[in-house]
């Protein structure tokens, strides 16, 4: 009796597409992940490119303050008498910001507002003076002189507080001839939620002084 060979059929697992499946889901998800991490790193980005803008024309505009009591205050002529200047007056709030720079001598703190909670307002009303430094645009205005001007979501501004007369060891050898200024100064970014607010104190003395008598 001879015995004839059997063909045994193998049998079909699946092994090899279940494989596949696998391996792409795992190319899938690493896919998924790099792609989610740019998208993170390039808000990061954007937002710290707000900051910087919105940082850098604060800046701007505190200089400009400083300017301002330097050279258009009378702050020069005012300190021989430890009066700050005729623009020396109680600040208010205002219905519209003031376009015209004075100086203060009461702080944004009596007035109801910290100066980290910009833009600085009091029951409804703002506070502080508008300045916007050159080759810069607020949203929703044009500027023809300028139209590739950086476009900022509000207008900057900036509060003088007059502090006094200095001490002796701040000023050294100017006695009582100076005055004391502090400077708040604050900017958006392009977005309504980037806010920059820096602040200054700066010294106003002379040397030789008019003291009132000539």
């Amino acid at each position: 009796m001879v015995n004839l060979p059997q063909n045994h059929k193998r049998v079909q697992t699946g092994i090899v597409l279940v494989s596949s499946l696998l391996l792409l889901l795992v190319v899938t998800i690493m896919a998924l992940s790099i792609f989610r991490s740019f998208g993170i790193q390039e808000r990061i980005a954007g937002n710290t490119r707000d900051k910087q803008r919105a940082l850098q024309v604060a800046a701007s505009v505190q200089q400009y303050a400083e300017l301002w009591i330097a050279n258009s205050s009378g702050a020069p002529i005012a300190v021989a008498t430890g009066i700050a200047s005729s623009a020396d007056s109680v600040c208010a709030a205002s219905a519209t910001m003031r376009t015209s720079p004075q100086i203060c001598i009461n702080n944004l703190t009596s007035l109801g507002t910290t100066v980290t909670n910009a833009p600085w307002m009091s029951g409804g009303q703002y506070l502080g003076v508008q300045y916007t430094p050159p080759h810069v645009s607020v949203v929703g205005t044009i500027d023809a002189t300028s139209p590739s001007a950086d476009v900022y979501y509000d207008p900057p501004a900036f509060y003088i507080t007059d502090l006094g007369q200095p001490a002796g060891s701040l000023v050294p050898g100017a006695g009582s001839k100076g005055e004391v200024y502090k400077i708040d100064a604050y900017a958006s970014g392009v977005s309504a939620t980037t806010i920059a607010v820096v602040e200054s104190t700066v010294v106003v003395s002379c040397t030789v002084c008019n003291l009132g008598a000539i």
